[in-house]
């Protein structure tokens, strides 16, 4: 895996938390010993991580994903989904390691495979919220990329899913 540089106002996609802007890399003492950490905020959360840039964890940041990879992320949305047969509890746990990948198109197919339409039965509690979290990841780092705002983000997204 190549190490990339983050500066100062790129966002940049956390697995664990989506898109956030990188504030800065600082020197912190943490008992007796220096480290340098990876300063990232995520304003939509009112949340500010401190991840140390030797630490596997900050390997795992990225930056965003290309125009080209975005589109065919969303390209996928229309395709149609692939009916799955296995437990839902089996299902959501997949769904959760997709969406916590911060894989761009392993977040899109949650995404498709979770959409509702009018004529669809509606969905459980817990698939609201994993489908919920996989759109709110996919169209914050959508906004990003095309740099739109969330808003208009959603509404490209839900028109894809229609389609």
């Amino acid at each position: 895996m190549k190490k990339e540089i983050f500066k100062s106002g790129q966002y940049v996609v956390y697995p664990a938390h989506g898109v956030g802007v990188v504030q800065g890399i600082e020197t912190e003492n943490i008992a007796g010993t220096e480290l340098k950490v990876l300063v990232i905020s995520f304003e939509k959360d009112k949340m500010v991580v401190r991840l140390p840039l030797n630490s596997s964890i900050a390997k795992k940041v990225r930056s965003l994903c290309s125009k080209e990879d975005m589109e065919k992320a969303i390209e996928s949305l229309r395709t149609p989904t692939k009916a799955k047969k296995m437990m839902w509890s089996r299902r959501a746990q997949e769904y959760e390691a997709k969406i916590n990948s911060g894989d761009i198109m392993s977040i899109t197919q949650v995404v498709r495979d979770l959409h509702r339409t009018a004529t669809q039965p509606e969905h459980s509690y817990s698939e609201r919220q994993i489908y919920q979290e996989a759109m709110d990841r996919l169209m914050r780092e959508y906004a990003a990329v095309a740099q739109i705002d969330e808003d208009e983000a959603m509404e490209k997204l839900k028109e894809a899913l229609a389609a």
